[in-house]
């Protein structure tokens, strides 16, 4: 057992081993409940939450920089060996988080995205002027993805292009978004 444990310790695998960890700590955490997590809160990669996604590429490159400490353990010009097992570790594990996140994906399809998922978001004008009857802004979807949606400005109102503006309700009979104006706090001053 303590071969294992100065194996762990020493470089590269150290560098893994605390970032273990970290994810062993995290997960234990979100087990008992302190950690509230939600797919959508944490972001995605890959198609697969960022938490997993990060967590597989921290235990193969763990398990890959363990098995090249051992096989470089006594070996001449060691610490320069271990840079190689450090860039060898990085690139297998992304590879073995890869083999295993394609397969995920379907599990974390989830629904199919929706105008609400707009409703919340600020959104930048992409027209000389937004009324009660015209109006387009850019809105980014949660994903990062963008799209050019229909904007209506309840009452009086000066916007044009380049303004900020915040998503506030959709409108499924007229397929628009009613938006209010973003104020900063220097144009309130």
């Amino acid at each position: 057992m303590s071969g294992f444990v100065s194996a762990a310790l020493a470089f590269p695998a150290v560098l893994f081993s605390f970032l273990l960890v970290v994810v062993i700590g995290y997960w234990g955490l979100a087990l008992l409940g302190v950690l509230d997590i939600e797919d959508g809160d944490i972001g995605f990669f890959g198609g697969v939450p960022l938490s997993i996604s990060l967590s597989l590429l921290v235990a193969f490159s763990w398990f890959l920089s363990l098995v090249g400490t051992v096989l470089i353990e006594g070996a001449p010009l060691r610490i320069l060996l271990g840079f190689g097992v450090l860039a060898g570790a990085l690139v297998g594990g992304a590879l073995g988080t890869r083999l295993v996140i394609v397969p995920l994906r379907r599990v974390f399809a989830g629904a199919e995205p929706t105008r609400q998922d707009f409703v919340g978001r600020v959104a930048v004008v992409r027209t000389s002027s937004v009324t009660e009857d015209f109006g387009q802004a850019e809105a980014t979807a949660a994903d990062g993805s963008s799209a050019i949606v229909q904007i209506r400005l309840a009452g009086e109102g000066n916007l044009g292009v380049g303004s900020r503006v915040v998503i506030y309700d959709y409108d499924p009979a007229g397929e628009f978004f009613w938006v209010s104006p973003m104020e900063l706090e220097a144009e309130k001053d």
